[in-house]
């Protein structure tokens, strides 16, 4: 059996942050949707049907039995049941969409659906962007439960000060915390592997940081935060999340907001999450093509990979920025920064997509990661059509 990952329904919803992977790559909780859904099933093999330039990277699926599955809800204990009970030719059906199915993929074609049953209970679904901040509080709590059960984590240093019951917190192997203050009282509390929490920082849960990434000297965390693997953190954040290999590494604020992947953020660098006004804040949708209602009264930022802001970049309440933006213009940058964009403001000329190359290859060489030729034909995609 394996696993097909299926963007059909959302991918277009999670742009920019769709722009470089399927909806199954993105990062909430702790886990990806596809390391999740890996974890619950206890299947390792998994494909992807995605949009035909992200194909070469993330593989279309092999012939076989499946489970062919949207991927960004959080399942019940019954409703994964029903989901590893599913015979062959058997779907699930939520709000009158396809949710899951078991199908063979050599000759792939909902057409094999013989029965379908409806779910009939509520399913938290990650449906935009701003769901990854909103609900990260939930998915934290479902992915603690599922990596922690059962095992037993790294005992607290006796420099830190802790506040909460200890089990909600969780440390793995390699991970550092030395004179920090850490406060399980408001949420749970996931260090990663080989993760640092360097001294003076103030953590308030529920928060993840994962494996080999670091909160900075005094940093100020509060939850639900959640930082993916290979990045760095400093100043103060507030219900954020990280994809990962991306550095918010000094001070500043930055809350309410999701960042992807290779991206970095300048010193001093903020981020507005609440209008002056206290207003409803609107948000770019690429999908409409305008700016629409969130219903949020907080919301900052939402940031496509390989993207960057110059030292004291001051961003807008609800500033969406694309794929392999530099932001570096004095003045606040449009609530809409193009893909590409060279200097933020709007009618600035496309950074060259040769010289994104070699910034991205020295960014990514610094992980110890390469910049793909599947990885330059994605840009070069990008670069051409949006």
């Amino acid at each position: 059996m394996q696993i097909v990952f299926s963007d059909a329904q959302y991918w277009e919803d999670f742009l920019p942050l769709s722009f470089t992977r399927p909806v199954a790559e993105m990062r909430v909780g702790i886990l990806t949707f596809s390391e999740r859904w890996k974890k619950l099933l206890d299947i390792e093999t998994s494909f992807y049907i995605t949009e035909d330039f992200l194909q070469e990277k993330y593989k279309k699926p092999a012939a076989g039995q499946s489970l062919f599955i949207v991927p960004n809800f959080l399942p019940s204990e019954s409703l994964l049941q029903q989901i590893k009970d599913l015979k062959a030719g058997e779907a699930l059906v939520y709000d009158n969409e396809l949710l899951v199915a078991n199908i063979n993929m050599e000759n792939f074609s909902l057409n094999q659906i013989e029965k379908m049953t409806d779910v009939t209970e509520e399913i938290l679904f990650f449906k935009k962007p701003t769901d990854l901040f909103s609900y990260n509080d939930k998915a934290i709590d479902f992915d603690f439960e599922l990596l922690t059960k059962g095992r037993t984590s790294q005992e607290l240093s006796s420099t830190c000060g802790f506040l909460g019951d200890k089990k909600d917190l969780f440390i793995e192997e390699g991970a550092v915390l030395e004179f920090a203050t850490v406060n399980c009282k408001t949420g749970k509390i996931y260090i990663g592997k080989d993760a640092e929490v360097m001294e003076g920082c103030n953590l308030r849960g529920p928060i993840a940081l994962c494996e080999h990434s670091k909160f900075n000297l005094g940093a100020k965390i509060y939850g639900p935060t959640t930082i993916g693997p290979h990045s760095k953190v400093g100043g103060e954040v507030n219900n954020i999340v990280v994809f990962g290999f991306s550095n918010k590494g000094h001070d500043g604020f930055v809350g309410n907001s999701v960042i992807g992947e290779w991206c970095n953020l300048g010193a001093d660098t903020n981020s507005s999450n609440l209008k002056n006004n206290y207003a409803s804040v609107k948000l770019w949708n690429y999908k409409s093509k305008r700016f629409e209602d969130t219903g949020l009264q907080f919301c900052g930022l939402i940031m496509g990979d390989h993207s960057k802001t110059a030292i004291n970049t001051q961003l807008n309440t609800g500033t969406v920025v694309g794929v392999a933006a530099n932001i570096f213009k004095a003045g606040f940058p449009p609530n809409l920064v193009e893909n590409f964009s060279w200097g933020g403001m709007k009618g600035d000329e496309k950074f060259k997509i040769e010289k994104a190359y070699e910034v991205s290859e020295k960014v990514m060489e610094r992980r110890k990661v390469a910049l793909t030729e599947n990885d330059k034909h994605i840009l070069k995609y990008i670069y051409e059509n949006y």
